[in-house]
């Protein structure tokens, strides 16, 4: 019989819960991801929705790792993410959860310059960061933990391609804040097995922060496309410090 030592519930099965899934999978974790459709051929992939505030699942893995990977997008402002997320919460706690982690992002920080900690200023001025900020509140209300992510890179989220010849809003002269994927999943990976003596919250953001200028260019020459264009030359230092997570053993690997 097939022994796992772990077991992971993920969360929607998405862009970054898929390859969280495979990794699970391909280090011998026994894992249950989500998707809100029914897929009976599948036995990783289980239901997992809310239909008239009622939740509809098939999750069963008992005392499992959970890790909501649902994207906290603005186009969940007018949906049922925070219930939704609620709903993973009490089920969780109903199936002996070890540990829940939620990915955030490190957009719940101010936009002013300056270099943010975990402790770094917090900013609730749009919708988006109100629902970011009430979501990390329940989750850490639970007892669970927190992963801010910068922006995300990896297999089909090249810069170079979705940035091509646009016109950007932000100035040429602001600093990136990237993680790639595959850092994304090994700070989990960390997070997991080091639950007893982690923080409640960790940055995660690549060390490197080039101007988008420099970072566009050389992503779009990579690729042979277009660089983007600027509205603007201001000179903007809003870093985002994801270092703390080092003490556990962690370490970038995957330039952005």
């Amino acid at each position: 019989m097939q022994r796992y030592e772990m077991k992971l519930v993920v969360l929607g099965a998405g862009w970054l819960g898929s390859a969280l899934i495979e990794k699970a999978t391909q280090i011998n974790w026994r894992v249950q991801g989500t998707s809100r459709s029914p897929n009976p051929s599948d036995a990783i992939i289980r239901q997992f929705t809310l239909q008239e505030d009622e939740l509809i699942h098939s999750v069963d893995l008992k005392g499992a790792y959970w890790v909501c990977a649902i994207p906290p997008r603005a186009r969940h402002a007018d949906s049922n993410y925070l219930e939704t997320l609620s709903s993973a919460l009490r089920l969780s706690d109903e199936l002996a959860c070890k540990g829940f982690l939620l990915c955030s992002s490190t957009g719940v920080y101010s936009e002013q310059d300056g270099t943010y900690t975990e402790n770094g200023e917090l900013d609730n001025e749009t919708t988006r960061k109100k629902i970011l900020l009430e979501a990390e509140q329940r989750v850490l209300d639970a007892k669970g933990k927190v992963l801010r992510l910068a922006g995300l890179v990896g297999p089909n989220r090249e810069p170079g391609q979705f940035v091509a010849g646009k016109t950007l809003k932000s100035s040429s002269a602001a600093v990136v804040n990237m993680v790639h994927q595959v850092d994304v999943i090994a700070a989990i990976e960390t997070l997991i097995l080091n639950w007893a003596e982690a923080d409640a919250i960790y940055n995660i953001c690549y060390p490197n922060h080039p101007t988008r200028q420099d970072y566009y260019q050389q992503r779009c020459a990579k690729l042979g496309t277009q660089p983007p264009s600027f509205a603007s030359d201001i000179v903007s230092a809003r870093v985002i410090d994801g270092s703390a997570i080092e003490a556990l053993g962690f370490s970038y690997q995957a330039e952005i």
